[in-house]
């Protein structure tokens, strides 16, 4: 939901930069909402490396129950109002997407960079991995292209 705050007028000027692993700019596949409850340890597959996601799921404040009702209607909401506003993010930005990501569409991430205002945006698209990229195999390269891309930016 971080790509709504940058768009809104009262907190778009606090934030310099933000970083978008698989947003959720257009969920995918665009199904009834009762298939979303499946994104969780019994469901959908969101990375390829079993003993990441055998760590990610043991933590008691991951969440691995069924989406409710309301935010699944508040995830629908929030999409809808997403894409038809794209062109209003002016933040500088980096998304990163899986292209075989099911869960949310890689698709729209690219719709993000190319109807974004900003003069200042990135994309990466990553072959064959799936939704949760800091959980997948080689997560160690996407942490250090973020790594890069903040430093690259941030004055310190």
């Amino acid at each position: 939901m971080s790509s709504k705050a940058i768009m809104d007028p009262r907190t778009e000027n606090l934030v310099k930069g933000v970083v978008l692993t698989s947003p959720a700019v257009r969920v995918q596949p665009s199904h009834p909402i009762f298939v979303f409850s499946a994104a969780n340890r019994r469901g959908i597959p969101v990375s390829r490396d079993e003993k990441a996601l055998v760590a990610k799921y043991s933590d008691p404040l991951v969440y691995t129950g069924a989406i409710r009702v309301r935010t699944g209607a508040e995830i629908l909401r929030m999409t809808s109002y997403l894409q038809q506003h794209l062109s209003r993010v002016t933040t500088p930005f980096m998304v990163l997407h899986g292209t075989a990501d099911t869960v949310t569409d890689p698709e729209a991430s690219k719709k993000l960079y190319e109807e974004a205002s900003s003069s200042d945006k990135s994309i990466k698209l990553y072959e064959g991995f799936l939704h949760d990229l800091l959980f997948e195999p080689e997560r160690e390269t996407i942490v250090n292209e973020i790594i890069y891309w903040l430093n690259s930016r941030v004055n310190v």
